[in-house]
């Protein structure tokens, strides 16, 4: 296990191999994520707890922007801009492939 802090909150890394990556990620009340993209790297977010505000690269390559309950799943897929706002604590699950 290995914990990273952002200035946003925290990453917990459970797992990292070669196959997958598997992490729990802490964003403060408040604060955002970078807009950004992966080159490689495809990942599924589960919302453990909180409230998001998700805006990521639709196929037409437009932003669109979508509030995240408890229980609401996300993709982003390579190449696709994405930034989270968490508008309380929020407590996401993140499985990707193992770039990171």
């Amino acid at each position: 296990m290995k914990i990273v802090e952002k200035p946003w909150g925290r990453e917990i890394w459970l797992a990292h191999t070669d196959k997958y990556a598997f992490k729990i990620i802490e964003i403060n009340q408040g604060t955002r994520s970078s807009l950004q993209y992966h080159v490689k790297k495809h990942e599924h977010i589960y919302v453990e707890r909180g409230v998001l505000e998700m805006e990521w690269e639709n196929d037409e390559g437009r932003m669109e922007t979508r509030i995240l309950n408890p229980g609401d799943v996300i993709e982003n897929k390579p190449g696709r801009k994405h930034r989270a706002t968490a508008l309380e604590d929020v407590c996401l699950f993140e499985v990707s492939t193992p770039e990171l």
